[in-house]
């Protein structure tokens, strides 16, 4: 089982907390119990981004977790057939917003700015690999209970949550496809930062055309205005490179990494040589008309970033991966490929292992 992240000093938990109390922060609508709406927010202007920064520094110093089997990279093979689509839909529900991050501030309820969670309905500032296997999941295969978080988005003080399923693809990062492997339990990362700049938002190695709604596209600030019916939209993505070792990292992004180029293909860097899936969120807002009074509890839009916490049922993400990711395939959440219908199914039409 993997043991959970040391907690800070009594010193940081303290000044974190009184952070909290005097209301620094972009703190956003207090923590709902899981499956219940969240209260109303509390009005945050964007000049709150710089103490945000004083909590962001106040985060307990993450550890180096090693994983209890490490893995070997599988050398890619230059002559792999290239495929255009390599992937599988998780697709999950908003389950609870909190001011919860079980990553960077592990058993610190309310120490973080507001998040957005989906997948494991038990997610809180405590949620560990043994709290997470307690849950149930909001995503297409009962069996994903992944914990996946995002800051809460607001259009003044009221919360905005997107409805229904949103869109989770897990990807082959890399040209060799048949090289990626399943994520080990436990794994877990942050993608992107709350306090990147606007440019190094736009030149994130994640960044996949910014914010979007209608026919407005590139955007690194929400748009100015949305077409009535339109949705705010983003996409971001996760690295697909894992250095074999390790569950997470002291600034929970160096035991993984985005790929690099070596003769005209993507490849993972010798220093995180295991190709794993690469997780795109593609998630919708439901709001629209004028979009000056929207914000992230984490700041401004390139504050934009997220979570993830691996808790899949090895046995079923392993044949999505292998069926899917592997061969090369465009499969939805039940690991059908409508393009190739001889190939099959992964997974029944319960989305559970046959």
């Amino acid at each position: 089982m993997v043991r959970r992240t040391t907690l800070m000093s009594g010193t940081l938990a303290a000044a974190a907390l009184a952070l909290v109390a005097a209301g620094l922060g972009t703190m956003g609508a207090a923590a709902a119990p899981a499956g219940e709406a969240a209260p109303e927010s509390v009005a945050v202007d964007h000049s709150t981004h710089q103490t945000h920064q004083q909590m962001m520094m106040a985060a307990p110093p993450g550890e180096w977790i090693p994983v209890d089997e490490p893995v070997e990279g599988i050398e890619p093979n230059p002559d792999a057939p290239f495929r255009e689509h390599r992937e599988f839909q998780a697709n999950c529900s908003v389950t609870h917003t909190g001011d919860n991050d079980p990553i960077v501030f592990p058993g610190m309820p309310g120490a973080s700015h507001n998040h957005t969670f989906m997948g494991n309905d038990t997610t809180d500032a405590y949620s560990d690999e043994e709290s997470l296997n307690e849950g149930t999941s909001s995503c297409a295969v009962p069996a994903d209970l992944s914990a996946y978080w995002m800051p809460t988005l607001y259009n003044g003080d009221e919360e905005v949550r997107p409805r229904g399923p949103q869109v989770i693809y897990y990807k082959s990062a890399i040209r060799d496809h048949e090289s990626v492997r399943p994520f080990p339990t436990g794994l877990r990362y942050v993608v992107g930062d709350p306090m990147q700049t606007a440019d190094e938002f736009e030149n994130h190695p994640g960044y996949v055309q910014g914010w979007e709604c209608g026919d407005d596209y590139e955007n690194v600030n929400f748009p100015a205005d949305c077409p009535p019916g339109s949705q705010l939209n983003v996409r971001y993505q996760a690295p697909g490179c894992w250095d074999g070792r390790h569950l997470d990292s002291p600034n929970h992004q160096d035991h993984m990494a985005y790929p690099v180029v070596e003769n005209n293909q993507d490849v993972c860097p010798a220093s995180h040589p295991v190709a794993v899936p690469m997780i795109e969120f593609k998630m919708a807002f439901p709001v629209d008309g004028d979009m000056s009074q929207v914000r992230l509890a984490s700041g401004p839009a390139y504050s934009f970033h997220y979570d993830f916490f691996n808790n899949w049922d090895e046995a079923t993400l392993d044949a999505l991966v292998s069926h899917c990711i592997n061969r090369g395939l465009q499969c939805d959440t039940r690991g059908y490929d409508q393009y190739n219908p001889e190939e099959g199914a992964a997974l029944n039409e319960d989305h559970e292992l046959p």
